[in-house]
């Protein structure tokens, strides 16, 4: 049952391919280009101002409409997944908490048995992103503190075999006691060692590096910030360019002017746009939970009582058109943060990423807005927006 997506352009090969089609059968993409005449079955033609691009893949992503990674079950995972095609995320790392061992275990547990069973039409969840519970007291962030442990490879490995090796990235302090440790053991099994919550150096930044990580989570965020004689966390993500660095676009977590500060510096081609939803996302005003903490959630923030942002209630369309307002980023720069380098760092590159014969129909259609129109996961219509609407 091929379908064909024709009219407007298409983004592939890094390079735009206007009024071109895209062919998919199945759960994959057949065909791409131009004057396509093999059998359809299906055709769904769009204006030629309308752009098709690689679905999103979010990396940091706890929850969204009333559910959360932590409930560890099979029903909170499927609301969170399908809440996510609404708004161009075709695939997602689960994201956990600093919680108690047997809170981390049941979620990481439910996650690794919910993998490679999900309902068609759903975000695919690509692996686990433990965030914490190694992280640094001092930059707790909404961690809640009382659960926070000493970097610990062993623990790790318990909690990957519970997974079934679907844990694919770890948040942890580079400069707490066993922290570099680590993320030596965390490299050589292929799991990204992302450098977060932390009140480290820069000196630190470069320890981790020459140990393995490869990241830093959500830039600015939970870490230690520059100095004119100490760069510090901060300064040292910006400088290596061995680091890719997740960042929070939502005008909330990081303000504009360092939203372009940091794209001058890193470029798209180490940058990951990532949203930290929690489980408020989509819903309304009000008071919601995370990690057994009440968050209040109004006109777009979410923070503890005491005043500290706890996650986000962003969605990666808003990040998107908020990360070309915010600098001189084109849309082949989104699907470079927004899609190339996650599918790079979750090791699904092969078949995710971008728009190639061969891959998975994860894709999306914008308008002249970009606004999301259409959401399409491994095949399957996910969003597809009414007219009027």
């Amino acid at each position: 049952m091929a379908t064909k997506i024709e009219g407007c352009s298409i983004f592939s090969q890094n390079e735009w391919k206007e009024n071109g089609y895209l062919v998919f059968d199945k759960d994959k993409i057949v065909g791409i280009g131009f004057d396509e005449n093999s059998a359809i079955n299906e055709t769904i033609r769009f204006p030629e101002t309308y752009k098709c691009l690689p679905g999103m893949i979010d990396m940091h992503i706890h929850g969204a409409n009333g559910s959360d990674t932590m409930d560890a079950t099979p029903e909170a995972l499927s609301t969170i997944a399908s809440a996510l095609v609404k708004e161009g995320t075709t695939s997602f790392l689960a994201t956990t908490i600093t919680q108690s061992v047997p809170a981390i275990e049941k979620a990481v547990a439910n996650a690794g048995e919910t993998i490679g069973h999900q309902k068609p039409g759903e975000a695919e969840i690509l692996g686990i992103h433990l965030e914490g519970p190694f992280i640094n007291k001092e930059k707790t962030g909404a961690q809640p503190i009382e659960y926070i442990l000493e970097a610990d490879r062993n623990l790790f490995d318990q909690w990957q075999k519970l997974s079934g090796n679907k844990i694919k990235e770890v948040t942890l302090a580079p400069e707490t006691k066993g922290g570099l440790d680590l993320i030596r053991h965390l490299a050589s099994q292929g799991v990204v060692a992302s450098i977060g919550h932390t009140n480290g150096t820069d000196d630190d930044v470069i320890r981790a590096i020459d140990a393995g990580a490869t990241q830093v989570t959500h830039l600015f965020n939970g870490m230690r910030g520059m100095h004119h004689r100490e760069p510090g966390i901060l300064g040292g993500a910006l400088l290596h360019h061995e680091l890719y660095t997740e960042l929070i676009c939502d005008g909330h977590h990081v303000c504009q002017g360092m939203v372009n500060l940091a794209y001058k510096l890193k470029g798209s081609d180490r940058m990951i746009l990532i949203t930290d939803a929690m489980r408020a996302k989509c819903l309304k005003k009000g008071v919601y939970d995370l990690g057994g903490q009440d968050v209040y959630v109004d006109n777009g923030l979410a923070v503890l009582k005491s005043g500290t942002i706890a996650g986000s209630v962003l969605k990666m369309d808003e990040s998107l058109r908020n990360i070309l307002a915010f600098t001189d980023a084109t849309l082949a720069d989104v699907v470079q943060m927004g899609a190339i380098n996650p599918a790079m760092q979750c090791g699904v590159f092969d078949r995710k990423g971008s728009l190639e014969v061969g891959k998975d129909a994860d894709f999306i259609v914008l308008n002249e807005h970009n606004e999301l129109v259409l959401t399409v996961c491994r095949g399957t219509i996910a969003f597809q927006k009414k007219e009027g609407r």
